[in-house]
C-alpha cells in the first residue's frame, strides 16, 4: 500500500467494531460468563479453548496460544497483512479510512496538549483556594472522588491558560481547534473561565476534551469542547474509562444525563453509571456500551425533553440488541439530588422498578390520553397497536393480555387492531403454507405473471418447474402451468396463442392485459432464475419464523433433545438463507 493508514482511522475502527460480531461470522460462539467460547479456527480441536472477550475486545486460544484484537484476528484468519486487514474491516463496516503521515503527529500533539490543560486545571483546583473547589465541596463531593475524575478549575482570569501555553510555544491555531481559547478582533482569551472542569477521557485513557460547569449565573451553564480531530461526541461516553469494569462485572449500565449525576452516583457506590456528553444517544455510543453489557437503564429527567430523549435512547439501544429499561427518579429530582437525599439503597430500589422499554412506551402514550373515556381507549389502542406489531408472538401475547385486563377490552379486539382491520381495504399478506383453512388466492401474483411471461419466451424453462409446481399459488396460475406441461409434453414447445386458446375468454383477455405490463426485454434467463430464488428464499424465511416461534414456545417439558433438534434445524435454515443473500 502506497500510503500509511493513520492512527485516527485505526482507533475509530477498533472503537466502532465489536470483535464478537466479527469472529461470530466464522466461528460458532457460545456465551460463557462474561465471554464467548468456541473451537479455535487456527488449529484442530474438539473441546473449545478459543475465548473472545467483549469487554476487552480481544481473542485468546488457550490451546495454540494465538491472541490479539479484531485486526489481528482478521489478519490471521484471512491470511492478510495489517493494511489489508484494516481495509477489509473498514470496507465491510462502512468506515472511511484516512491516509496521511502528518495527521497522526497532529493527534498525538493534541492529546498531549489536552493532557497538559487537564494538569493545569487540576493544579488550579487543588493548590490554592478557589471557587471551583468550594462549589464541588458544597455539592458534597469528597476529595478522593474529585481526584478519581480529575476535576479541575478554570480561573476567572481572561488569559491564564493562553499565557501558559504561549510560554510553551504552542500555536494559537491548535488551541483554537481544541477549544481551549477563543479569538475576537485579533485578541486571544481563555474559552473556559470561572468554571469547574470535567476532563473527558476515552477508554484508552486519553484526554480528548472538557466540559465546564459555570459557577454562578454565567451562561451557558455547561460549556463543552468543540469536535475536532481527537474529540467526537458521538463516539464517546463520559466516565466509561472509569466505570467500564464495573459495568462488565454487574452486566448492567445506567445511562444518565450529566457529569454530576455520574460523580454523585459513583461516590455513593453506584459505579456503573455513564453519561452521553450532552447529546442525543448515537448508534456508535450504543455499540460502545454493548461491548460491556446489553442491559441498560436510562435514567433521564422526567420532563418532556427527558422523555423524548428516553424514547430515542430506547430505539437506538434496542437497535443494537440491548435490553433497555427506563427509570425516572421520583419527586422530579435528578439522580444526583436523589442519591444524596435518600442514599444508594433507595436508588438501587428504583432501578429494580425501572420499566421495561415496551411498558415505558405504552406508559408514555397514556400521558395525554383520557383512558376513562371510550374515545380515549380507542385512540390509545390505535397508537399502541403500532408498538405491539414490533414484538415477537410471545411478547405480544403478554402485553395483549395485560392491556385487555387494564382497559377491559377483549383480547380478540386488540389482536384484530394489531393485525389490521380488513374494512380499511388493506389485504393481510399470508404465506401459502399458512392457508390450510383459507380460500385459495384468486388473483395471479406479480411473481406468477413474471414466471408465465418467462416461460412463454422460453418454453424449455417449464422443465425446471416439474418439482416446483407449488410456486404457482393461485388457481389460475396453476391451471396455466398445467396447460404448459401438457403442450410441452406433446410438442416440446408452446406459444402464447395456444395457451390463450385453452383458457376461458375472460381469463384469456385478463391474462393478455396483465402480461403486456410485464417487461423482460430479453433477460428471461436472469428473470426466471431470480423468481425461483425469491420463492425459495421466501420459503426459507417462513420456515425460519416457524422454527423461532416453536423454540420460543418450547419449555423444559419439550425435552432437551427436542429443543436441540429444533435449534440445529434453525441453524441449517439460517445458513441456507445466507447463501441466498437473505438476512440471518
Amino acid at each position: 500500500m502506497g500510503r500509511f493508514i493513520n492512527n485516527s482511522s485505526i482507533d475509530e475502527l477498533k472503537e466502532s467494531i465489536n470483535i464478537v460480531d466479527e469472529v461470530a461470522k466464522v466461528v460458532q460462539l457460545k456465551r460463557a460468563g462474561a465471554n464467548y467460547k468456541g473451537c479455535c479456527p487456527f488449529h484442530n480441536e474438539k473441546t473449545p479453548s478459543f475465548v473472545v472477550s467483549e469487554q476487552k475486545q480481544i481473542f485468546t486460544c488457550f490451546g495454540c496460544g494465538e491472541t490479539g484484537n479484531v485486526i489481528k484476528f482478521t489478519q490471521k484468519y484471512y491470511n492478510l497483512d495489517f493494511p489489508e486487514a484494516v481495509e477489509k474491516l473498514a470496507r465491510e463496516n462502512g468506515i472511511t479510512l484516512k491516509h496521511s503521515g502528518t495527521e497522526d503527529k497532529d493527534r498525538e500533539r493534541y492529546y498531549e496538549i489536552n493532557k497538559e490543560a487537564a494538569r493545569f486545571f487540576y493544579k488550579s483546583f487543588t493548590e490554592a483556594k478557589n471557587a471551583g473547589y468550594t462549589y464541588m465541596k458544597k455539592r458534597g463531593i469528597e476529595d478522593a472522588v474529585l481526584k478519581k475524575f480529575g476535576i479541575g478549575y478554570a480561573d476567572d482570569e481572561w488569559d491564564s491558560l493562553y499565557r501558559y501555553f504561549k510560554e510553551k510555544g504552542v500555536e494559537e491555531k491548535i488551541l483554537l481547534e481544541l477549544g481551549l481559547i477563543s479569538e475576537s478582533k485579533g485578541k486571544y482569551y481563555d474559552k473556559f473561565r470561572n468554571r469547574v472542569m470535567f476532563p473527558i477521557i476515552n477508554t484508552a485513557g486519553r484526554v480528548i476534551g472538557f466540559g465546564g460547569r459555570a459557577i454562578g449565573d454565567a451562561q451557558p451553564k455547561y460549556l463543552n469542547s468543540p469536535e475536532n480531530k481527537v474529540f467526537q461526541k458521538k463516539n464517546n461516553l463520559y466516565a466509561l474509562n472509569i466505570c467500564k469494569q464495573d459495568i462488565g462485572r454487574q452486566n448492567s449500565a445506567i445511562l444518565v444525563e450529566g457529569y454530576m449525576d455520574v460523580i454523585s452516583l459513583y461516590q455513593a457506590g453506584v459505579r456503573n453509571a455513564i453519561a452521553s456528553l450532552g447529546t442525543a444517544l448515537t448508534e456508535n455510543q450504543a455499540r460502545l456500551i454493548k461491548r460491556y453489557t446489553k442491559n441498560v437503564i436510562l435514567s433521564y429527567d422526567a420532563d418532556q425533553a427527558g422523555r423524548k430523549a428516553a424514547m430515542r435512547g430506547i430505539d437506538v439501544l434496542s437497535g443494537q440488541d440491548c435490553k433497555v429499561k427506563v427509570l425516572h427518579v421520583t419527586d422530579g429530582k435528578d439522580p444526583d439530588e436523589f442519591i444524596k437525599q435518600h442514599g444508594r439503597d433507595a436508588f438501587l430500589a428504583l432501578t429494580e422498578k425501572a420499566l421495561p422499554m415496551i411498558d415505558y412506551k405504552l406508559d408514555s402514550l397514556k400521558q395525554n390520553i383520557n383512558l376513562g373515556s371510550e374515545e380515549g381507549k380507542i385512540d390509545f389502542m390505535k397508537k399502541a397497536a403500532g408498538i405491539l406489531k414490533t414484538l415477537s408472538p410471545i411478547e405480544a401475547d403478554i402485553y395483549i393480555k395485560k392491556l385487555a385486563k387494564e382497559l377491559k377490552i377483549a383480547e380478540g379486539a386488540i389482536r384484530m387492531e394489531i393485525l389490521g382491520n380488513n374494512s380499511t381495504g388493506e389485504k393481510k399478506i399470508v404465506h401459502a403454507q399458512e392457508r390450510s383453512h383459507e380460500p385459495e388466492q384468486e388473483e395471479i401474483s406479480q411473481l406468477e405473471l413474471t414466471l408465465i411471461k418467462s416461460l412463454l419466451m422460453n418454453p424449455p424453462f417449464v422443465e425446471e418447474l416439474l418439482d416446483k409446481q407449488e410456486i404457482m399459488e393461485s388457481r389460475q396460475a396453476r391451471k396455466i402451468l398445467n396447460i404448459m406441461f401438457e403442450l410441452y409434453g406433446l410438442n416440446e414447445d408452446f406459444d402464447s396463442a395456444q395457451i390463450m386458446d385453452c383458457l376461458d375468454p375472460d381469463e384469456s383477455q385478463n391474462l393478455s392485459g396483465e402480461l403486456d405490463r410485464i417487461i423482460i426485454a430479453g433477460n428471461e434467463d436472469k428473470v426466471f432464475a431470480e423468481c425461483i430464488r425469491k420463492w425459495e428464499l421466501d420459503k426459507l424465511l417462513l420456515k425460519e419464523k416457524q422454527l423461532i416461534d416453536r423454540l420460543s414456545l418450547a419449555d423444559e417439558e419439550a425435552g432437551v433433545e427436542s429443543i436441540k433438534e429444533l435449534t440445529e434445524e434453525l441453524m441449517k435454515v439460517q445458513s441456507k438463507i445466507k447463501t441466498y443473500g437473505g438476512r440471518i
